[in-house]
């Protein structure tokens, strides 16, 4: 693996190498002994992804090279591909990004000598989100063939929905979505259920928030939203007893989801944040180890986990 930018190709070895890496990593601290340099190129807002990212460093004791998008050359009109060239001439050994645009990587990967990691694409996807929702329910069931996932609301606009849904099918789930009528997306080719059906049959609820800025109207005001299509309390109670509740906030509490409900006893919405900083640790290992710049003998082994 010498990017990490996508769900759709990976195999379930990949998937589990990189699940296995971060329990481990969560047991016991590993240091990269080398220096080494990443840079944090996000030119959209972010607080999990770009804090999480931001502790994993730490803890890995990797540098972090300071970028803010509204005090960079990218107000002079830089583009992303040069803000990338630029990082890596100064000595940046990853990239960890995240653009508006659907399709960045296109352009980019083919012309760096450096591992990049996709920490967001527009409406394309967001795979390291979608590790920690992984291990989260990895945590929760120790498997995932046959769960029933369902992934609830702006389909359409949601990089989590796409990547969530790629790897949870290759990894054996049911993956099923529900969505209000304007949200969902007909390229994805998963089966449409309703949030009350939803409720009754899942083990797996996956709440998604809408993506007002990537919206060019007004679609549903909150109450409605939260009656007609979200998690209420009484819907909740439909649930089986086992059934959990994901999200990958920021969470908009009194639209897809009750405010009662985000730190209820089923949720694991806190827990995948903390999950988040572990899987991202593991992703950057295995590919400073692949490109080179870490060289695992030289530090002292994880614990050994077995699933």
């Amino acid at each position: 693996m010498r990017h990490f930018l996508s769900t759709r190709n990976l195999s379930s070895t990949s998937i589990f190498h990189i699940l296995n890496k971060a329990e481990e990593l969560r047991l016991q601290q590993m240091e990269i002994p080398e220096q080494v340099f990443a840079a944090n190129l996000f030119f959209e807002p972010s607080t999990r992804t770009k804090m999480c990212f931001h502790v994993a460093q730490k803890k890995l004791g990797i540098e972090t090279l300071d970028f803010h998008m509204e005090t960079s050359s990218v107000t002079k009109g830089e583009s992303l591909y040069d803000t990338a060239k630029t990082y890596e001439a100064i000595g940046a050994k990853l990239l960890v990004i995240r653009h508006q645009m659907d399709n960045w990587v296109d352009g980019l990967i083919p012309n760096l000598s450096l591992p990049v990691i996709n920490a967001g694409s527009g409406k394309g996807e967001h795979p390291t989100q979608c590790m920690l929702d992984l291990l989260t329910i990895h945590q929760e069931f120790g498997t995932f063939t046959n769960l029933n996932v369902v992934i609830v609301g702006d389909i359409k606009h949601s990089r989590v929905a796409r990547s969530n849904a790629y790897a949870l099918t290759t990894l054996g789930a049911n993956v099923y979505f529900a969505a209000a009528p304007g949200f969902e997306d007909d390229t994805l080719d998963f089966p449409y259920i309703s949030i009350d059906e939803a409720v009754e049959m899942c083990d797996i609820m996956m709440l998604l928030r809408i993506q007002h800025e990537r919206h060019t109207v007004q679609q549903y005001d909150s109450t409605s939203y939260l009656v007609q299509f979200g998690l209420t309390k009484e819907r909740e109670s439909r649930m089986k007893d086992h059934a959990i509740i994901l999200h990958p906030a920021p969470v908009n509490r009194g639209v897809e989801i009750d405010t009662e409900l985000v730190e209820c006893q089923r949720s694991r919405i806190f827990k995948q944040m903390e999950n988040g900083v572990y899987t991202r640790m593991a992703i950057m290992i295995i590919l400073l180890k692949e490109w080179g710049y870490y060289n695992e003998a030289k530090t002292n082994k994880c614990q050994k986990i077995t699933w």
